[in-house]
């Protein structure tokens, strides 16, 4: 039970800054930022990787939980009770920020600013990566190992900061999944959904290849 509430509570933590500092730029016009939003990120992910890495191993992520299990590094047992912690979580930081937000009409949803391909392929490019560096630093050496929050929210930083005004940089279905159906922008929810978790796949097959 303790890795399904590490789990919980560090993907509540993900949704809450980060679509919370999403909907603090909107409410302020503009005082967090771009930059701001893609640090506030980076830096949630990389303390709760370092908070509960020992935990549950850090997924916050449905696409990782998938990718894991793919890559024979985790329980195909375990995979719906990480995934349903992880989308409880999500929704619960999804309906604190609508308390706290009630006039916020997007709630820091994922939507494209472009085509429905363009993101969907950018979802799919950013997530293959970041489960390159998930895989390479988690299972390296104990070194390796020693830095890999930092390697990982700095990258999640760096693909929120250039991909996000396009496509939202989701790579995460949990973190897309509670403010689109909380605020009822469900028409592109697909893409985040689908994309991140071929994304990862796919990175998982290279993975195997070269590891």
């Amino acid at each position: 039970m303790k890795k399904y509430i590490a789990e919980l509570i560090g993907t509540f933590a993900l949704v809450f800054c980060g679509t919370g500092a999403i909907i603090i730029d909107q409410q302020t016009n503009g005082q967090v930022g771009h930059v701001g939003i893609a640090i506030t990120f980076g830096l949630i992910i990389t303390a709760m990787i370092y908070a509960f890495g020992d935990k549950s191993g850090a997924h916050f992520n449905p696409a990782v939980t998938i990718a894991f299990s793919l890559a024979d590094l985790f329980s195909k047992k375990e995979i719906l009770p990480y995934i349903i912690s992880q989308i409880i979580g999500a929704f619960i930081a999804s309906i604190l920020l609508k308390l706290l937000f009630p006039a916020n009409l997007n709630l820091g949803a994922t939507l494209p600013a472009g085509s429905d391909l363009q993101s969907f392929i950018l979802e799919i490019v950013l997530t293959f990566l970041l489960m390159l560096v998930i895989l390479f630093t988690s299972q390296g050496s104990k070194e390796t190992g020693a830095i890999a929050g930092l390697a990982i929210g700095g990258t999640v930083l760096l693909e929120a900061m250039f991909a996000g005004p396009i496509c939202g940089a989701s790579m995460n279905p949990a973190r897309s999944l509670a403010p689109a159906i909380i605020s009822g922008n469900l028409s592109t929810l697909w893409i985040y959904i689908a994309a991140p978790i071929l994304g990862a796949a796919f990175s998982t097959f290279v993975w195997l290849k070269i590891k």
